[in-house]
Order: C-alpha cells, then sequence, then structure tokens
C-alpha cells in the first residue's frame, strides 16, 4: 500500500445533487491500479458516468465523473480520497522504479460479526446497509432461523479502515447495528473468529445440476438488455468491440459499444486486469440513449500490440461476455424450498465485486420476499472462481413463491438492481 501525498487525489463534489463530482488522479502508475479504484469507487455507492485516463507506464493522469448510485448510502467525501489515496503507489519517498515491483499487500484479517435477532422482513438488508456506511466488506455470511422465531446472523468481515482491532470501533459498529434494527436486536457481539471460518473457506458443494443451470444459461441480447431502451427499436443493438491496430504506433485500439450499466467500467478494468492487459489511454464517454462508446489504447505486458487474431478474438470474446453478462441469476428449487442464487466473478486477487449483498437483499425487500436463510461461498469453475451468494426464500401469502411470475420477477428484479437498471 502506498503513502498519500496531499495532492494524489483531488475531489470536488457536485454543486447540486444531479451533477457529476469530479475525481481527479495523479500518481504513479502500478499494474491493475484502474480495477483498485473503480472497486473503491463503487463500494461508496458510486457510479463512474465519465472517465478520462492516460499513463506513460511510469506516471498517470486520471478523471472520473462518478454520481451516486445508491441515494441511499451515504458518501463520506474525505474517506473516499483516503482510501483512493492509499491504493495509489507513493511518489513521496520512492522511485518509480521501486513502485513497479509487484507487492501483495496483506491480507485484512477477518472478524466475526455475531449478532441474535428477532426475525423481521427486510432487516438483513438494513444490516448490510450499515455495514456498507461503516465501510465494512462482507466476506463471508451464515444466516440461520431457529424454531422459536429468532436468527442467528454470522458476518464474516474487514474492515477497510484497519481498525476492528480497536475496541472502540467493534462498539461503534454493534452500536450502529442496534440502533438500526431497534427493539429486534437481541445481542450482538464483534470477535476475532474460531474454526466456524475455517470451515467456511473451502468452495461450496453445489449440486452438478445446479451448477450447471447457472453457469450454462446464456442471455439473449433481447433479454439482456433492459426493455426500456428496446422498446422503440427496431432491432436490438449488439454490443460490439472493433480491433483496430492502425490508428497508433504501439498501441492496439479497442472501439467499443454497448448498453450502459452500472459497474461498466469496473468489470472492463477488471478484465483488462486479470488478461494482463495494459491500458495506455481511455476514454469513456457520457451515456448516449443508454449506450456507451469507449475507446481503449491497449497492450501486452511485454509493450507489444496484440496482433495475433487468435489472442484479438479471445479478449473481445472475454470482454464482451463480462460486459453483456458479468452476473448469473437463478431461482431453482432445494426439494420443496425455493432457493436464489447470484453468482458473481472473482478478481485474480481473490476480491469480488462490491455491494452485491446490499443490491441482492435491497431488491428482495423492495418486491416483499422474504429471506428464511442466507450464505456466502467461493465456487470454482474451469474459467474462474465465483462468489456464489444462496437465499434460501420464505414462502407467505403476500409473495407466494409457487407464483411463476413471482419467480420471475424476483430474477428481473435481483438482476436489475445489480446491473444499475
Amino acid at each position: 500500500m502506498g503513502i498519500p501525498c496531499d495532492d494524489v487525489v483531488v475531489i470536488q463534489p457536485g454543486k447540486t445533487p444531479d451533477e457529476p463530482s469530479v475525481l481527479t488522479l495523479n500518481c504513479p502508475d502500478k499494474a491493475g491500479l484502474g480495477c483498485d479504484l473503480c472497486r473503491i469507487i463503487l463500494q461508496f455507492g458510486l457510479s463512474i458516468t465519465k472517465a478520462d485516463f492516460s499513463t506513460d507506464g511510469r506516471w498517470c493522469y486520471i478523471v472520473l465523473w462518478v454520481v451516486p448510485h445508491h441515494q441511499s448510502l451515504k458518501v463520506d467525501w474525505e474517506s473516499l480520497k483516503d482510501r483512493l489515496s492509499s491504493a495509489c503507489p507513493s511518489s513521496c519517498f520512492f522511485s518509480f522504479y521501486v513502485n513497479q515491483i509487484s507487492d501483495v499487500p496483506t491480507p485484512s484479517p477477518v472478524y466475526l460479526l455475531k449478532f441474535w435477532c428477532h426475525n423481521q422482513r427486510g432487516s438483513l438488508h438494513d444490516v448490510t446497509k450499515v455495514l456498507c456506511e461503516l465501510e465494512i466488506v462482507i466476506q463471508r455470511v451464515k444466516v440461520m432461523p431457529t424454531p422459536d422465531g429468532r436468527v442467528l446472523d454470522l458476518f464474516f468481515i474487514t474492515d477497510c479502515l484497519e481498525l476492528l482491532h480497536t475496541k472502540q470501533r467493534r462498539d461503534d459498529i454493534c452500536e450502529h447495528l442496534m440502533a438500526a434494527l431497534g427493539e429486534y436486536c437481541i445481542t450482538c457481539e464483534l470477535k476475532l473468529p474460531g474454526p466456524e471460518y475455517e470451515s467456511l473457506q473451502g468452495n461450496s458443494s453445489l449440486p452438478p445440476a445446479l451448477a450447471d443451470e447457472l453457469f450454462s444459461y446464456q442471455l439473449k441480447d433481447e433479454e439482456a438488455y433492459p426493455k426500456a431502451l428496446t422498446r422503440n427499436m427496431r432491432t436490438v443493438k449488439k454490443t460490439s468491440i472493433t480491433v483496430d491496430n492502425s490508428l497508433s504506433p504501439v498501441h492496439t485500439v479497442l472501439q467499443i459499444q454497448c448498453v450502459d450499466r452500472k459497474a461498466l467500467f469496473y468489470d472492463i478494468m477488471r478484465t483488462s486486469k486479470d488478461c494482463n492487459i495494459q491500458v495506455a489511454y481511455g476514454r469513456f464517454s457520457s451515456p448516449v440513449k443508454g449506450f456507451r462508446n469507449l475507446d481503449l489504447f491497449i497492450q501486452q505486458t511485454n509493450g507489444k500490440k496484440i496482433v495475433d487474431p487468435e489472442v484479438q478474438v479471445a479478449l473481445c470474446a472475454r470482454l464482451k461476455e463480462e460486459m453483456v453478462h458479468p452476473l448469473r441469476v437463478i431461482v431453482a428449487n432445494r426439494g420443496p424450498e425455493t432457493e436464489l442464487l447470484v453468482a458473481n466473478p472473482v478478481e485474480l486477487s481473490g476480491k469480488g465485486r462490491p455491494l452485491v449483498f446490499y443490491d441482492v437483499t435491497l431488491a428482495l425487500k423492495q418486491l416483499g420476499a422474504s429471506i428464511f436463510a442466507a450464505e456466502i461461498v467461493r465456487h470454482s469453475t474451469s474459467v474462474c472462481q465465483w462468489e456464489i451468494y444462496r437465499f434460501l426464500l420464505d414462502d407467505s401469502l403476500e409473495f407466494p413463491l409457487a407464483s411463476k411470475q413471482n419467480r420471475s420477477n424476483i430474477v428481473e428484479r435481483v438482476r436489475r438492481t445489480l446491473m444499475g437498471w
């Protein structure tokens, strides 16, 4: 982690709620920096509406225009500045070349947040909202109801502020949660986990048929895009990626057109990072009628263009898949019970997309669907590792799960919330 300088990050908050805030970063470059910055911005509930960035491989200059995507999440601009600064390599005391050495940050210690509460529809989202505002990252979740109507919630968490070792920080988190849940909260404690965390470290044991259903389904273009964009179109615009090696003497240029959505820039930077592609210059224009145009000047890690046709095809296919269908959402039967599964690809660094648990619980709360049990686990396929969010849903008279329409509404609402539509 770099040592921040005062001028590494400059934030100009918008003067009105509708005006974008401008984030300017001026710092040494490092592999995957764009992805790291986008993840932090996403964690704060912000969406990137426009971007302009360039690097010579040693130094980068980045300008991002952001707006709140989750109006219910409060944006702490000073904390955002600190987080962005700490993600940037330091130029204050070290040379460029020292900063080019790939360092693996020490993982943050995992703590167990354990609390008992009375079962209440929507309370799981209320807890998630508090944790997000306190800059807590949820690593694993285990929600277990009991026959007497109570619920035991186990949240395995890390702290972006690295302060969970202090009693004040732990007490503050518990106080915020108890205040948010009110009379529904019975007890709350925060401590280092015991053997219960180790048992959740392995990959999940998804039944083969369920895993096949979750990962094999491919959306059609008309299903992938929101109906509001396609209603008045004679033909659905498809995501297109053009590869051009004639526009720059040293870079391959990717010209991309796709539907706008939340976390689009993050997914492109994440994919580039995982594919060892260096983005030297990029322009992420404002959306026009719900569509985006992007220009990316890229190189391989050896500083050369991408000229191999097979490599070009593989990269474009990977990018298109991540732009159109980055997450998997299905409703399946677990015997007589109904289960919602959401799969989220994990970066090679081991980090997953922020706020997925927040978005899913928000969508279910808005629908009036009750969560009986929930957990987050990891699952590996031949392509990558995934975070699997498993929600066992509770049938009710208000929202009967036997209804095919209700099950369809769950998938549509969850996916639209995750995609920001």
